[in-house]
């Protein structure tokens, strides 16, 4: 008989697993690895290096600077820890940006010193920062670049680093939240504006008479100066913004609403070449998007995710039954279910292709494989056995990977339970549409296809209320209007 204690520790163990479910960071490579370390080690060093630059060199000041050298370091370590654990699928090229601005803030900290002020170098960065990898990071990065201040902090005035931190932080929490470039043009004219007012209020009286407006607006990094030149950088940062999406990988909110647009090239292709398949995809987008709003997921990204899902489908539409007026199926042509099941797999690495060829951020294009994981093929498979053929099961099964976000095993799941939930009868019960989606979803679980999603248990089933609410409002009745010579009832 098993130990009993061992028994509640592996019972404790699946326990907290099947109710938070932990998703792992994505493995770097060791050479990232090696590039990121050395950025964090020059960091330290351009952080530290002064505390040797002393006249008669002691024990005790190599002492400190090798404190100071390791809080550095430990410091950098701490904020990728903390981007990954906020964004498990952040890769090497978003921590080297971070690790990167970081460096150049330390660098100009060193070349201007206390004369520049430290609202141009550390709430810029915030925006960028907030914008691609989350609010979380964005604040842990402040707070480090603040407090990792190459010379004395007491050269610099403590009210107008209270101003910079109350700066950067509502750029990092505002910059993760807006939806539009037109939402970050007014955040860079009413930060500054607010940083103006604050050095007015808390500085001002210090150092500058308001009534001589010709001191109050030319003393050097002082007031207006530091508000006009934060202003310039954050609208220059703006502009940079579409080019940090792309040369490291940062999908903003802004981004996503952009590539959502239906006037897509892409998307304008679906609607005309297999506007079956487009229509498919509008209805799984409200499905996938009610059930992430649910559960507090990411409703941009599964929306945009959810539109480009299928784009595979381009390469020949009339294979899929959507697409065919039913007159003629090629499938039963070629009468050859390993062949068939060639071309629904064929959907999807045609997908990724076109993916990469219109430059579709990765986590978009991940929507195209992970929403088929390795599910069976079952109509060809039942084929295959009613022919008798040799074959394995893998010959029927989609190549996967399987869903690794609960936004793609959303997808999967919404795309399971479409088909079924439109083909049911208008007078059916709820219970029983929530019978049928019940059992897809069951049988994704039992096929392992969410077990890398980090979908809990709960949240599993506000998903399946989700799809029954969708249900509810897409089967309502419409009353049969009387017929006219004119037919002028609407």
């Amino acid at each position: 008989m098993q130990n009993p204690t061992s028994f509640l520790k592996k019972f404790n163990y699946f326990w907290k697993r099947s109710q938070f479910p932990e998703q792992g960071p994505i493995q770097i490579s060791t050479i990232d690895k090696l590039i990121i370390f050395l950025i964090c080690t020059v960091i330290s060093i351009i952080s530290s290096y002064k505390r040797l630059l002393v006249p008669n060199l002691e024990i005790s000041d190599v002492f400190y600077w090798g404190v100071n050298f390791a809080e550095v370091l430990f410091i950098c370590g701490f904020l990728i820890l903390v981007s990954r654990k906020e964004n498990p699928n952040i890769n090497s090229r978003q921590i080297l940006l971070i690790t990167s601005l970081l460096l150049i803030v330390q660098l100009i900290k060193n070349i201007f010193g206390p004369g520049l002020s430290p609202l141009s170098i550390i709430v810029p960065p915030a925006l960028i920062i907030s914008q691609g990898m989350g609010t979380i990071t964005a604040l842990a990065w402040v707070s480090i670049a603040s407090i990792s201040w190459p010379d004395s902090i007491i050269d610099i005035n403590s009210n107008l680093i209270l101003i910079t931190l109350i700066c950067s932080g509502f750029v990092s929490v505002l910059g993760g939240r807006i939806r539009s470039r037109a939402q970050l043009l007014q955040l860079s004219i009413f930060v500054p504006i607010g940083a103006f007012v604050s050095q007015w209020v808390l500085i001002g009286n210090e150092e500058t008479a308001l009534v001589d407006n010709q001191d109050f607006f030319s003393l050097n990094g002082q007031i207006f100066s530091d508000s006009l030149l934060l202003a310039i950088i954050m609208l220059i940062t703006i502009l940079f913004i579409p080019i940090f999406e792309s040369i490291f990988g940062l999908l903003t909110k802004a981004r996503l609403l952009e590539l959502a647009d239906k006037e897509k090239p892409l998307i304008r292709r679906l609607s005309k070449e297999a506007p079956g398949t487009f229509e498919h995809t509008l209805l799984i987008c409200g499905l996938a998007e009610e059930a992430t709003r649910m559960i507090g997921g990411d409703i941009d990204l599964v929306k945009t995710g959810s539109l480009y899902h299928d784009i595979g489908k381009l390469h020949a539409p009339n294979w899929f039954i959507e697409n065919q007026d039913g007159s003629n199926n090629p499938h039963d042509e070629i009468d050859d279910p390993f062949k068939s099941a060639e071309v629904l797999q064929a959907h999807v690495d045609e997908g990724l292709k076109f993916a990469r060829k219109n430059r579709l951020p990765k986590p978009i294009a991940n929507f195209i494989p992970e929403h088929q994981g390795t599910l069976k093929m079952g109509y060809f498979l039942h084929k295959a056995e009613e022919k008798k053929l040799k074959f394995n099961e893998s010959d029927f099964r989609y190549k996967g990977p399987i869903p690794q976000s609960k936004e793609t095993a959303i997808l999967m799941l919404a795309d399971g339970c479409e088909a079924a939930l439109r083909a049911m009868n208008i007078n059916a019960s709820d219970y029983e549409a929530l019978k049928t989606i019940s059992k897809i979803v069951t049988s994704r679980q039992l096929d392992g296809q969410l077990d890398d999603s980090n979908l809990s248990k709960g949240e599993i089933f506000l998903i399946k209320k989700s799809f029954l609410n969708v249900w509810k409002r897409i089967r309502h009745r419409r009353i049969q209007y009387p017929t006219t010579k004119n037919n002028t009832f609407s």
